[in-house]
């Protein structure tokens, strides 16, 4: 488990690094507030998730994950547990082999289906008014860089440790799937909120398979059927799939309006504690 933190906390702050690097030298879009107004808000909503989620789930996903393991619960689980008990003691190397096959199989599995769970969450955040109110902080932001990649609301980083944390156990999901998953899904939330432009054909062609930094702005849209789009957080084939993908906004990337009607883009709905309270105002 600390190996798993180490490598998800250096992975994070190279691409973190790397983005707003790319970000100061070839920003896509102007900001309307300073950097210093929104970073000191969006970052401090990482280290408040941080903290609910070592107080709610001290053992972390990968901790429920040995869990499992441990306790012979989940689907995956019971799969090997299977696998292990009709496998023929008399040819070693073919179990070796095939047991082999099958964890990578399982851990292919379920790194997959972690991801179109995001998307599902993900857009139930969108269509349930109450897991609304917390996501819409996320998206009330007034400009999309690195930094809103990380600003969720604490209550809304509880409920997701908790969905990820049964399925976790309900899948009998491995240790090794749930970092791979979880560095992806840090590193990517980075790359797709990141304030750069790809070049409209590579965009249109590395769209097909990765929802880019474009087709997340248009997420991020102030237009609702906009914004009720492009759920993904990596790949764009869930959101082909589920029928829910936009390639193209009204406006155009330049002068796409970003975020929420009615949060004026203004430093005091910028703050700690604006950002803390958003949810709870009567709209």
């Amino acid at each position: 488990m600390d190996n798993a933190s180490v490598i998800r906390l250096s992975v994070f702050l190279g691409i973190f690094a790397f983005m707003a690097v790319l970000e100061a030298l070839f920003p896509a879009r102007k900001a309307v507030l300073d950097r210093k107004a929104r970073w000191i808000g969006n970052l401090s909503m990482v280290v408040m998730g941080a903290l609910v989620s070592r107080v709610l789930l001290p053992a972390t996903l990968v901790g429920v994950s040995i869990w499992a393991k441990q306790e012979g619960v989940g689907l995956f689980n019971l799969i090997s547990d299977q696998a292990d008990s009709t496998s023929s003691s008399t040819d070693q190397m073919n179990n070796t082999l095939y047991g082999s096959a099958l964890f990578i199989g399982i851990v292919a599995a379920s790194v997959l289906l972690l991801d179109m769970l995001i998307y599902w969450q993900h857009r139930l955040f969108h269509t349930v008014p109450f897991l609304w109110r917390f996501h819409k902080m996320h998206h009330a932001d007034s400009h999309v860089d690195t930094t809103t990649g990380l600003r969720f609301h604490p209550v809304e980083i509880a409920i997701s440790l908790g969905v990820k944390a049964l399925a976790a156990a309900a899948l009998g999901i491995p240790a090794i799937a749930i970092v791979i998953f979880e560095v992806a899904l840090n590193g990517f939330a980075l790359f797709n909120h990141a304030n750069i432009r790809i070049p409209q054909k590579w965009d249109d062609r590395v769209g097909w398979v990765l929802i880019t930094q474009r087709l997340h702005r248009i997420h991020h849209s102030q237009v609702k059927a906009e914004s009720n789009s492009n759920y993904g957080f990596s790949v764009s084939w869930w959101d082909r799939l589920f029928k829910s993908f936009t390639p193209r906004a009204k406006q155009s990337d330049e002068t796409l309006s970003i975020g929420q009607h009615d949060v004026p883009a203004v430093k005091e709905n910028a703050s700690i504690s604006a950002l803390l309270l958003q949810p709870f105002k009567s709209n």
